[in-house]
């Protein structure tokens, strides 16, 4: 039975393509699975089983499932569409050996019950070997497409593509839109190879927020479509609910200025206190990204301002330093920044008094209130160590 349908292989296959394709989505698509691939697909795997009950082939050769497998995850067709159109392949390998049995061979129902017992061992072992060499196939694919991917997305941020149309055809590959507005985010890691935002590009997702990203040594970066205004807010709550500290650009147009909208959200990150998670907007607080963008001068103005109360005894000084911060958070006044502090406004106007004698500068003088800002950022973002002149 097995060598007479041997010798029709090329029709039965035929036969079974056209079978496949009106009964498998996937394979409707000639695009997908071209007419060709399919035809020898079915070709090889009608073949192989007969050869096996013909006693002209190996049990344990399942060469060709696993390069069907392999062919099918390459061209991206589904899985369990590959599965379907494997088990209605030994179908129909099934029928053709029965017809043939009624038709031109006098055969027992023993024998057939024995050749269909053989027939379904063969349909487990080929589905597995199938389905093995498809998902190893489709892991070194997503490996390989992942690689790309942050390879993509390091040279949007270094500025290495620089060419319009492959601007929009990396834009096409990574998910984004061709023009902005996008933003940039630099986010803290907890630790090399650990992303401060796990799961960000997910989540971003079910906001309908375009995203790609890369992970690096010390910083996660992503860069964000966010067309209307409302965009913007739902993906700086997405990455508020981070306990990380991130650092966010301002909105800009065109995927070329990607490097330096990285500059702006680093400049952000670097703005943030040591140690504590939030999100920072470059555009929030230009005294802050001032102070980041020129740490060592930054470091100067602070001791130039602040150098005798700098100098005192670590809980004045932290007493200082506090009120002067508690006051410029209350607006400037003495009263809301006593309730901050959970003293009296009267001890606070104390302290801010004990604040300009040491300092010899005036909070009733814009120019002054400006410094004291401008030094209680520095202070915020370097290290009190390495001041200049620093005692310690």
């Amino acid at each position: 039975m097995a060598t007479a349908l041997l010798g029709r292989v090329p029709e039965l296959a035929e036969r079974l393509a056209r079978r496949i394709r009106d009964e498998v989505d996937a394979y409707r698509d000639e695009a997908l699975v071209p007419p060709d691939s399919l035809r020898e697909s079915c070709e090889s795997n009608v073949e192989v089983p007969l050869l096996h009950l013909a006693g002209r082939g190996s049990p344990v050769n399942r060469a060709t499932a696993r390069e069907t497998g392999r062919v099918r995850a390459l061209q991206d067709v589904p899985l369990s569409d590959t599965l379907r159109a494997f088990r209605i392949g030994f179908e129909f390998v099934w029928a053709e050996l029965i017809a043939e049995a009624r038709d031109a061979h006098d055969v027992s129902s023993r024998t057939l019950v024995a050749l269909s017992s053989e027939m379904w061992r063969q349909v487990g072992a080929y589905s597995d070997a199938m389905t093995a060499s498809y998902r190893e196939t489709a892991a070194e694919l997503l490996l390989q497409r992942e690689h790309e991917r942050s390879v993509l997305v390091e040279a949007l941020f270094t500025g290495v593509i620089a060419d319009q149309t492959t601007l929009w055809e990396t834009a096409r590959i990574l998910g984004l839109p061709a023009a902005g507005p996008f933003i940039v985010v630099a986010a803290a890691v907890p630790a090399p190879g650990r992303e401060a935002l796990p799961g960000i590009e997910a989540t971003l997702r079910t906001e309908h927020l375009p995203s790609a990203w890369r992970l690096l040594p010390d910083q996660q970066i992503g860069v964000l479509s966010v067309p209307p205004v409302s965009t913007e807010a739902a993906a700086l709550r997405a990455l508020e609910k981070s306990a990380a500290r991130v650092g966010v650009s301002p909105p800009y147009d065109s995927l070329r200025d990607t490097p330096q909208a990285l500059h702006y959200a680093r400049l952000a990150l670097a703005g943030l206190p040591a140690g504590r998670p939030g999100v920072a907007r470059f555009d929030d607080n230009p005294v802050a990204m001032l102070v980041a963008a020129a740490p060592v001068e930054a470091a100067r103005v602070a001791r130039t301002v602040l150098s005798r109360i700098l100098d005192l005894p670590d809980e004045e000084r932290e007493r200082l330093v506090e009120t002067l911060e508690q006051w410029f958070a209350a607006a400037g006044s003495a009263a809301e920044a006593g309730r901050l502090l959970y003293c009296h406004a009267n001890t606070v106007r104390y302290r801010l008094r004990r604040v300009e004698e040491l300092t010899g500068r005036s909070l009733q003088d814009p120019c002054a209130v400006a410094d004291f800002r401008a030094a209680l950022q520095a202070l915020r973002v370097v290290p009190e160590g390495t001041l200049p002149g620093n005692s310690a």
